[in-house]
């Protein structure tokens, strides 16, 4: 009888094991046969997804509303603070604010050049601004841009908005751990960095890969008193950034870039909310178009030059912060040739001259430098590009 009890125990703990399995099963392959809902589950190799609010939603066009994100990277908390639509008597109030501020840019001409989705939120407080998380790994070597400082062509110019606007994208840039953003006055160059002799100059002897130049464009602020249990001043403010991107090898303009902050995005309030808005108006503006900046970038190559020589010794421009190590090896090249298209005689590139040698990187020292010992080759010289061997 009681084996017979243990038997019939098992077996059912089995089944309702199975059971449960099954459920699971069938529960997931329902969510891929039909149509998605917020907060479905799947399990694709073995790791779990949940479709919830794209973060990227609110900040650019052309981005789907919900998507899958990998559960363990899911933060429901900060997310939904962001989403949720509130309905109380004060921010449809707050919505109402925002669409005449938008009806009053219109008029001045200087709508929104992409049309941004209308939901309403507002950031949880002390977050500031969301950084949008890149899609794809930093490259192993760190590409060197100059910021030139931002012109300021806003009614602001006695507050410094322009180099706080600097300030900020070269923070947001160095933050991605794939820019090395190099100080314009630490360059002995006396001409314009954006002219042809000069983008040459930063390329092969200072090894820059990019330049970028803005305007700063457009910043509008709105306040008003709230009463409420408390009368509180709640501020919104729009600003919009435009940059260039020049390619030193080529010197020639490699791409245009246009952002405009979300403006419900931008909601302050209490002591000093208009300038504060303002702050995180062009935070957003340059988040907006962050991510295309940083492509445009890493579609160049990098390459560093060797600085001098010492017997046995080879130093390299460009070391730890670069992102070398030791035992890299470096294929020395001559500076190449800049080939043109015969038809619009424009520049398409620099190809590589002749090939000297290769270098193993042996130590690294000082923020940003290395000496390399000769792996092959010689007759090196401090005009010699190196390049990361693949």
């Amino acid at each position: 009888m009681l084996s017979f009890f243990l038997l019939f125990s098992c077996s059912s703990i089995f089944s309702k094991k199975k059971g449960k399995d099954t459920a699971a099963t069938q529960k997931t392959e329902k969510v891929e046969d039909s149509e998605p809902k917020p907060g479905d589950i799947k399990v694709i190799d073995g790791v779990e997804y949940i479709y919830a609010r794209n973060r990227r939603y609110m900040l650019t066009p052309n981005e789907p509303e919900y998507v899958w994100i990998r559960k363990d990277q899911y933060s429901p908390g900060i997310i939904q603070s962001l989403i949720s639509a509130a309905q109380t008597k004060e921010n449809v109030e707050l919505k109402n604010r925002i669409s005449k501020l938008e009806e009053e840019l219109k008029k001045r001409n200087i709508a929104p050049q992409i049309v941004y989705p209308t939901q309403f939120s507002a950031f949880p407080t002390g977050l500031g601004y969301m950084a949008i998380p890149f899609n794809y790994p930093s490259p192993k070597m760190r590409r060197r841009v100059i910021i030139l400082p931002i012109e300021d062509q806003t009614n602001y110019k006695d507050e410094n908005i322009g180099e706080l606007a600097t300030r900020r994208l070269i923070s947001r840039l160095e933050g991605t751990g794939a820019i090395i953003c190099v100080d314009p006055a630490t360059i002995n160059i006396s001409a314009k960095f954006t002219s042809q002799d000069s983008m040459k100059l930063l390329n092969e002897i200072y090894g820059v890969q990019a330049v970028v130049k803005g305007v700063l464009q457009d910043i509008y602020s709105s306040s008003s008193k709230i009463e409420g249990k408390e009368t509180k001043e709640i501020s919104f403010a729009i600003s919009r950034i435009s940059l260039e991107v020049y390619n030193t090898e080529t010197g020639v303009l490699l791409k245009q870039l246009s952002g405009r902050n979300p403006v419900s995005l931008t909601k302050e309030s209490g002591d000093l909310s208009s300038e504060k808005a303002k702050i995180k108006a062009i935070d957003l503006a340059i988040e907006v178009i962050a991510d295309d900046l940083l492509k445009a970038i890493l579609l160049l190559d990098w390459h560093a030059r060797i600085a001098s020589l010492d017997k046995d010794k080879i130093y390299i421009n460009a070391g730890r912060l670069s992102g070398l190590e030791k035992g890299n090896i470096l294929e020395v090249y001559e500076p190449g040739e800049q080939i043109l298209d015969e038809k619009t005689k424009l520049p398409l590139g620099k190809i590589k001259g002749k090939y000297k040698g290769e270098l193993e990187v042996s130590e690294l020292f000082g923020v940003d430098a290395s000496y390399a010992k000769v792996k092959k080759g010689s007759n090196f010289s401090p005009t010699d590009l190196v390049y990361i061997k693949n």
